[in-house]
């Protein structure tokens, strides 16, 4: 037997007494297990990492620079939860484009008009005839590149922070390929809403408010759908024009074949209104202005002084009573050359249009409900259908009917083409069941005295209204907002008359919201 050395024992307890508690002691967790106890943090915090790190690829990389015509541009991805297009066009302003519902945003700047290539289409204006061609190959052009730049952009942003947060190359990997994945998604979701139509009904915000033409007219807006290209080229070369004067805007200049109506209502003694309204009979050429009702607050005989600069305003104005508005208002409005008042259906030939009325049945300046009062307003709406079919049977059909409560305007449904109103004060449109059309006017007088009863102060709003002359059919509007008390916001939404887009049929359901008595 071999001798065991006596130093050797003696350091035998303490080893075993080591190696015990190595295996007694658990070992400590690592993030490994943690994550696999719990694979939605894993997978949640693997989200957050790939749309971090997209955004911050596409922000940091993924801008194109882009020469579209005579001007320089930048493209852009932008993640957004509506979608849709805005072109920035400093310091004009901006115009914004339902184009797509997708979680990404096309923004395009607009940075700067090269003079030599401006220049170029100044000496030799022949060549604008080809610039919508050239700028419809510059906008294919940037947008393919922007899309390669955007995938590489997601790519490396989100393999970047996967690398920097997992220190993995595989986990970093997996999130760039997702990144690639949710791009390609939101790409094909643009591609599948896409619409080319939304050129056409641009939201104008900033100085670009004040020019509408930048889209074209109206009858050229409702005419030329066939090719969205073209129409994006228009718009293009209209803002180069709008570049190359610098100084100001341009004057509107609509098709001389349009009737345009200027529809306004609810002023409430708001002495800012008939500036407001003489801008827009000059800039749009109005031949009519429409007022249903609510221009006074009271109603009483102090107020009638307010109405003396509708004399001035250089339009005929075609006026019905509303609950705010009394007796004696109207009586005021009858003795002044330029207004036509419209009562109990009665119906005139204004600026080529024909129209027919009734005032509102109830007279409440105080705000408050009457008891009856939603079957008034239907009597009344009665009425005005019943003066219309009547109309219609001596060979004078109306054009546009007028009421101020919009519980009395549905019921001309199928006895007009359009029927206008207000009382809400917030603008909108709706088809009615028989096929009539009723736009709503918000309030042109920012809701008068009453502005600053809510937290932000009501808009200003008034509509531009396009007829076809021959036709005598709403063709277009465009929908104005102004800020309201401190406020300096304008904006101007154009809108297509649902019976001018190929394809498509009036809907059979009321959109808007009920009716209520206490504006």
């Amino acid at each position: 037997m071999a001798r065991v050395p006596v130093a050797a024992l003696t350091h035998l307890p303490s080893r075993i007494s080591h190696r015990l508690r190595r295996t007694r002691e658990p070992a400590p967790p690592t993030l490994e297990l943690t994550e696999r106890s719990r694979p939605w943090l894993r997978a949640l915090g693997l989200t957050a990492v790939v749309l971090v790190g997209a955004w911050l690829g596409l922000l940091v990389v993924g801008n194109v620079r882009a020469p579209v015509g005579p001007m320089n541009t930048t493209m852009a991805l932008r993640p957004s939860l509506t979608g849709g297009t805005k072109i920035n066009i400093s310091p004009l302003g901006a115009l914004s484009l339902d184009s797509h519902v997708a979680p990404v945003r096309l923004d395009v700047n607009v940075d700067q008009l090269d003079p030599v290539r401006s220049q170029a289409l100044v000496d030799h204006p022949e060549r604008l005839s080809g610039l919508q061609d050239e700028v419809t190959g510059d906008v294919e052009h940037g947008t393919r590149d922007l899309a390669v730049r955007s995938c590489v952009a997601v790519v490396a942003g989100a393999t970047a922070l996967g690398l920097a947060v997992y220190r993995r190359p595989r986990r970093a990997l997996a999130a760039g390929g997702l990144a690639l994945a949710l791009l390609a998604a939101s790409g094909a979701t643009a591609y599948a809403t896409w619409n080319p139509k939304s050129v056409l009904e641009p939201k104008f915000s900033g100085l670009l408010s004040s020019a509408p033409s930048v889209v074209g007219n109206a009858r050229s807006i409702v005419t030329e759908f066939d090719v969205y290209q073209k129409e994006l080229a228009r718009l293009v070369t209209n803002v180069t024009k709008l570049y190359d004067v610098t100084s100001t805007l341009p004057a509107y200049r609509p098709d001389p074949s349009t009737i345009r109506v200027l529809h306004v209502s609810d002023i409430h003694l708001n002495p800012a209104s008939w500036k407001i309204i003489a801008s827009l009979v000059r800039q749009y050429k109005v031949n009519v202005i429409v007022d249903s009702g609510d221009t006074m607050d009271h109603g009483t005989a102090a107020e009638n002084g307010f109405l003396d600069p509708i004399a001035d305003l250089g339009a005929p104005y075609v006026w019905v009573r509303g609950n705010h508005d009394s007796a004696n208002t109207q009586r005021y409005l009858e003795r002044m050359k330029n207004v036509h008042v419209l009562d109990d259906g009665r119906a005139e030939t204004v600026g080529g249009l024909r129209f027919a009325g009734i005032g509102d049945p109830q007279f409440t300046p105080d705000r408050s409900a009457v008891l009856g009062g939603e079957a008034s307003e239907e009597l009344a709406g009665d009425r005005l259908a019943s003066a219309l079919r009547d109309q219609r049977a001596a060979g004078t059909p109306v054009d546009v009917a007028l009421a101020h409560e919009p519980t009395a305007a549905r019921e001309t449904d199928g006895e007009v083409p359009l029927v206008l109103c207000g009382h809400l004060h917030h603008e909108g449109t709706e088809m009615l069941r028989h096929g009539t059309r009723l736009r709503r006017e918000g309030s042109t007088g920012g809701s008068g005295l009453r502005a600053v009863e809510h937290q932000y102060p009501a808009p200003v709003q008034a509509s531009i209204l396009y007829f076809d002359r021959g036709s005598r059919r709403l063709q277009a509007w465009d929908a104005i907002e102004l800020g309201g008390l401190g406020l300096t916001k304008a904006e101007v939404s154009r809108h297509l008359a649902d019976d001018n887009r190929p394809g498509t049929t009036p809907s059979a359901t009321p959109s808007g919201p009920p009716s209520r008595r206490s504006p």
